[in-house]
């Protein structure tokens, strides 16, 4: 029991994201029976664009597209954060852009699993390699790769022609996907314990590392929120409030299984921390794709999250400057001065919001709305300053003079 709370749990990135499809495919296929016989309604659109983001993520932070790995560089990364804002716009706003998120789907999983299973079979460096090594795990990979682009290839179709199988079969298709996607999951996780240097990434490229990445999908996704909450406000845009929350909370188990961050600041990435991140994760997707069935406990748990870790944070920010110290405080640099000017402005903003879903009326739509926009703002900033701390590190390392 103890191991489960305070052992760190060996899960790469890739491994995360690959359980967060699995897992959004498999609840899909569980849902789609009843959606089948009328029970429950069903927004296309919440899987669409939470699909689409879980896909900006892995070109984003992994530089692995629907088409094979490329590397990561700042062109592929900006064509992440392009996929990943027309996802988070197909969630929240109901057809905003018509059947274009069906037809990039459709590109993502019909000819992108087929050139993925093209790749592993001409490659040299793919079946022919893992069928030389002579170990079980990698007969299960091929295995596992193989159902995954097959029915890739085949939920493509069903995204782009919905009449091609009955829903009932539709149903079974999306389950044993989700399945296969879990599957390929377990493998590659035994794979990268066995084999370390396999999950290691290439070299150059983008130096953006996972938690970065994440606060950069952060701020474009408060960014796109505010900014739609101004017209939505004043009834000039339909919206989706079940999927939007559904959204921001997949994106907060992500962050907590692949880094163990999470509103009340960061902590050791336990099983108990991955088995909580999934079950946000769970009902994140439920709320993206069936319709205000969980809008009042989402709102609570945010709500709560963030009053709570914006408190925190505003601990964290102003603790060490209360503190009394002997003699003259040694002088900040300016880079960290602005640092924490903006991570002070981001939990206050961060408290209003949480205020905001408990008292209705407490903030009026447009101002809440240029709120979130600059909040968004506030993150993409503090991001900039990461990056060139980084820089800055990393030029000390390498023994470059750092002014």
């Amino acid at each position: 029991m103890k191991d489960f709370i305070s052992e760190e749990a060996d899960l790469p990135l890739e491994v995360v994201l690959l359980l967060i499809a699995g897992m959004a495919m498999l609840i899909t296929g569980i849902l789609l029976f009843p959606v089948a016989s009328g029970k429950v309604s069903y927004f296309e659109n919440g899987l669409y664009g939470l699909v689409m983001f879980i896909y900006a993520l892995q070109i984003t932070a992994l530089g692995k597209t629907p088409f094979g790995e490329t590397g990561r560089s700042w062109p592929l990364i900006t064509a992440g954060v392009a996929i990943g804002a027309v996802g988070i716009m197909t969630c929240f706003v109901p057809d905003v852009f018509g059947r274009v998120p069906r037809l990039l789907l459709f590109i993502f999983l019909g000819p992108g699993g087929l050139a993925l299973l093209l790749q592993m079979l001409l490659s040299r460096d793919r079946l022919r390699t893992w069928t030389g090594m002579g170990s079980a795990v990698f007969r299960h990979l091929i295995a596992a790769c193989s159902a995954v682009y097959l029915l890739s290839m085949l939920v493509g179709l069903l995204v782009l022609w919905k009449s091609l199988m009955s829903a009932r079969a539709t149903a079974v298709a999306v389950l044993i996907f989700g399945i296969s996607i879990t599957y390929l999951a377990a493998v590659l996780r035994r794979i990268y314990r066995e084999y370390p240097e396999a999950g290691v990434p290439p070299e150059g490229g983008a130096p953006l590392s996972t938690d970065r990445v994440l606060i950069l999908f952060s701020g474009v996704l408060m960014l796109l929120l505010g900014w739609l909450l101004i017209p939505v406000s004043l009834g000039m845009l339909p919206f989706s409030g079940s999927a939007q929350l559904g959204l921001l909370m997949v994106l907060i188990a992500i962050k907590m299984l692949a880094s163990g961050d999470t509103p009340f600041g960061s902590f050791t990435r336990s099983w108990a921390m991955i088995s909580l991140g999934m079950l946000l994760a769970a009902l994140g997707i439920i709320s993206c794709i069936i319709p205000d069935i969980l809008v009042m406990p989402l709102m609570l748990l945010i709500g709560i999250t963030n009053v709570v870790g914006g408190t925190a944070g505003l601990w964290r920010t102003l603790s060490p400057l209360l503190k009394k110290t002997e003699g003259p405080r040694a002088k900040t640099p300016p880079i960290l001065v602005r640092l924490s000017a903006t991570q002070l402005a981001l939990n206050v903003i961060t408290i209003l919001f949480g205020l905001s879903t408990f008292l209705a009326g407490l903030i009026p739509g447009p101002v809440l709305g240029v709120i979130l926009a600059a909040s968004g703002a506030a993150l993409l900033y503090m991001l900039r300053i990461l990056v060139a701390i980084d820089r800055l590190k990393g030029g000390m390392g390498a023994g470059i003079p750092v002014q």
